[in-house]
């Protein structure tokens, strides 16, 4: 009994011990990791708005600086503005013997009519064929029929009684004959000098469009300039506004002023302010380039009329120069007749007749007008307008 009873505490005994060990561990397992200390932070409080009733804040102050303690930025030196220099002007080339100069410029021509001729009246044997031939060369080259017709007749005189022909008597015939076809005793003076009572003279410039008459206007401004002349120029073409800025253009070049109106604007009226002007500076030759008129628009064929008219209430023009682009042969005779029928035409500016066959046209026009021709375009160049010579022309027609 007594072993029965020490087996039965001894079981109970164990059964604590292993209950124990059991809440042991599981009280481990569940503990916590011993860690710092935990950093309690703390938002700022957040500031209150005012309500009303609430004193004002103080306003903090920043430091000033007196006047005696402020440095001033140091006071730059102005420079002198620059002088504005004003553009060279361009000397324009003596027209004096210019032809002459220029007569390379007339080599097509040549060949066509003046070494055409040459070579043809050189021939051994001038018969009928030749003579045709002859004429159809000076046909071709716009002499015009009349002045064709007698120039052979007077050929043909004179080759019979020279008898022999040689090539040295040949120029010299040709040369003669051509130089009384052009006519050497036609006035081609350009009547450009200050009248008595101090006025300018004036020089209407005329044409249709296309025959380059503003660029000749701007090139015969340098022919005066370059012939000791003051000159004013009056851009009249008022609509086109290319035509005065190019005028104007042509003007400063030569230390030319240019007087100008408003797009569109009345032409007469600028025509007269130009010589008004011309008046006022004292200036020799007052140039007024007109509108490229065409010459079938009856209206502003009388608006060129009214310019004129309107410009002579300053007193008589002097010089109304009609321009012909020579490459438009005959058609440019139908151009002057309807001109000359407006107004009173005192000279032929040919223009374009370098590289051209149409060297005859010189000769047809002023049959046609009774007008010499004073000038002669012979390029593009600025200087490549020349005052015609007769002489010269024809030697540069035929070659030395």
């Amino acid at each position: 009994m007594e072993y029965v009873i020490l087996a039965v505490v001894i079981a109970v005994v164990a059964v604590g011990a292993i209950a124990g060990l059991v809440v042991n561990g599981r009280r481990r397992k569940t503990l916590p990791p011993k860690s710092a200390a935990p950093v309690i932070t703390t938002a700022p409080p957040t500031p209150r708005e005012p309500q009303v009733g609430d004193e004002a804040a103080p306003t903090a102050t920043a430091p000033t600086q007196t006047i005696e303690e402020v440095e001033l930025p140091p006071v730059a030196e102005e420079e002198p503005a620059a002088a504005v220099e004003a553009p060279e002007l361009e000397v324009p080339e003596p027209t004096a013997g210019r032809l002459v100069r220029l007569r390379s410029r007339l080599s097509r021509s040549q060949n066509s009519l003046g070494k055409g001729l040459l070579t043809l009246l050189s021939r051994d044997r001038l018969d009928e064929d030749t003579w045709e031939e002859i004429e159809e060369t000076l046909l071709v080259a716009d002499v015009g029929v009349a002045p064709t017709q007698e120039l052979v007749e007077r050929l043909r005189t004179r080759v019979k009684v020279l008898g022999t022909r040689t090539p040295e008597e040949l120029r010299g015939l040709l040369h003669e004959e051509l130089v009384a076809l052009i006519g050497a005793d036609a006035d081609r003076t350009l009547k450009t000098a200050k009248h008595e009572d101090g006025r300018p003279a004036v020089v209407l410039v005329v044409g249709v469009n296309g025959v380059g008459k503003t660029t000749t206007s701007g090139k015969l401004g340098r022919v005066l300039v370059a012939d000791g002349r003051k000159v004013v120029l009056g851009a009249a073409d008022t609509f086109r506004a290319a035509a005065a800025d190019q005028l104007q253009t042509w003007g400063e070049r030569v230390g030319a002023r240019t007087v100008r109106g408003p797009e569109g604007g009345d032409p007469a009226s600028v025509a007269f302010d130009a010589v008004k002007e011309g008046i006022a500076e004292g200036a020799d030759t007052v140039l007024v380039d007109t509108a490229g008129r065409l010459h079938t628009k009856t209206g502003l064929m009388d608006e060129l009329g009214k310019v004129k008219r309107v410009v002579e209430k300053h007193g008589p023009v002097d010089e109304v120069l009609l321009v012909l682009d020579a490459t438009t042969g005959q058609n440019g005779l139908v151009q002057a007749r309807v001109f000359a029928e407006v107004v009173d035409i005192t000279g032929i500016v040919l223009t374009k007749l370098d590289g051209t066959a149409k060297g005859g046209i010189v000769v047809a026009v002023q049959r046609e007008l009774g007008v010499p021709v004073k000038l002669i375009g012979l390029g593009e160049g600025a200087d490549d307008l020349a005052p015609f010579e007769p002489g010269a022309f024809v030697d540069a027609l035929i070659g030395e």
